[in-house]
Order: structure tokens, then sequence, then C-alpha cells
């Protein structure tokens, strides 16, 4: 059960991070300075720090959120599932409601806003790194683990850039979610032919 010092922590960061996305939305992200978040968000610059080290990491929290899911999904999943079928069905339900029209839009935002920025490019590729490195902790030990985590991240990784490409050429709704899919069935086939029977949970 969560205390309520925690309840009261995420209820900050939750505030801070919807504060930021909306400033982000209206003014872009090189436009917004942290201290304007703060303030958005009713509380210290320095507070907002201690939640988000740096402005790249309040852009991606709704991302680093999602890495969390994939990982809890391998490390809890249950017996006689696979690593592999474990992380593809997270992925699969992050498509549920890809075709809404905010959701569309905010992909659209974000991709022109990594677009331009150099350090939201560097931030996303230091991000993809380190949620590998502990996805190979919780698949076990030695460059076989690492090996297994590189591809399943690439996966994931590829279908989000594909998406990114598919939304800036105009592709939405239901043909959005479909083609998603279709590209995920596709990659984690390949994947299930190596790595089907790695990390069954016994």
């Amino acid at each position: 059960m969560v205390g309520l010092r925690e309840r009261k922590k995420q209820q900050t960061r939750q505030q801070i991070f919807e504060a930021s996305q909306h400033l982000f939305a209206r003014r872009g992200f090189a436009e917004v300075k942290v201290a304007e978040v703060a303030e958005a968000a009713n509380v210290s610059e320095m507070t907002v720090y201690n939640y988000f080290p740096t402005k790249e990491d309040l852009f991606y929290a709704g991302m680093q959120f999602f890495e969390e899911q994939l990982i809890e999904a391998v490390r809890s999943r249950p017996r006689g599932e696979s690593a592999l079928k474990a992380f593809r069905r997270r992925v699969l339900e992050g498509a549920d409601n890809l075709g809404a029209k905010e959701r569309t839009e905010g992909i659209a935002r974000a991709g022109r806003a990594i677009a331009a920025s150099p350090s939201l490019r560097a931030r996303e590729r230091e991000i993809v790194e380190e949620y590998t490195l502990r996805l190979a902790r919780v698949l076990g030990e030695g460059v076989e683990a690492m090996v297994v985590a590189a591809a399943m991240m690439a996966a994931h990784r590829g279908l989000v850039a594909h998406t990114r490409e598919q939304v800036a050429a105009g592709r939405r709704g239901a043909q959005l979610v479909e083609d998603f899919r279709t590209q995920a069935r596709r990659a984690f086939a390949r994947l299930e032919k190596g790595l089907g029977d790695y990390a069954v949970r016994a």
C-alpha cells in the first residue's frame, strides 16, 4: 500500500509533468524554460529538478514511464511465459489508443520537436541505452542477456520510429493502428524464431 508521503510525491511529479506537456504543446519544447514549468505547476524550480534532472527528461517522462512498464511486464511474467512474449504483449497493448486524435497529435508534435533538437535526440539514445541495460539485468547475466535485451528493445524502438514516420506522412486513426500491429507482428515473429524459448518463467 502506498503511503501518504509517496502519494504526495507522485501527485507532485504528475502535476509537474502535466504542466510541462501543456507548455510544450502550446509553445514548443525549445521555447519553454524550466522556470516557467515550475511556475505553471506551482512549485519551485528546484522541485522540478528534483523530479526531472533536465528539461529533456520532462519531455521524455511519458516514454520513460512506458519503458518501465515494459521491464515490469518481463519481470512479472507468469509461469510458462517467455520474456519475449511478455514484452510483445505490453508493446501491443500500447497501440490500444494509438488512433485517438489527441495521441496522434502528440506524436506529431514530439516528432517535430525531436527532429529540431540535437539534445532531445541525444537524450533519447541515452534513455534507450539505460533501459536496455536494465532489461538485460532482469533477463539474466552475461553477454546473452544483453544481446537479447538489445534485440527486444530494437524491435520496440523500430516501431516507435516507424510510427513517427507514418504520423508525419499523414496516416491516422484505424489505419495507423493496423499498420502498427502488422509491423509489430512481423518484427516479433522474426525474434520468436530465435528467442521464443529464452527466459521462459519456470
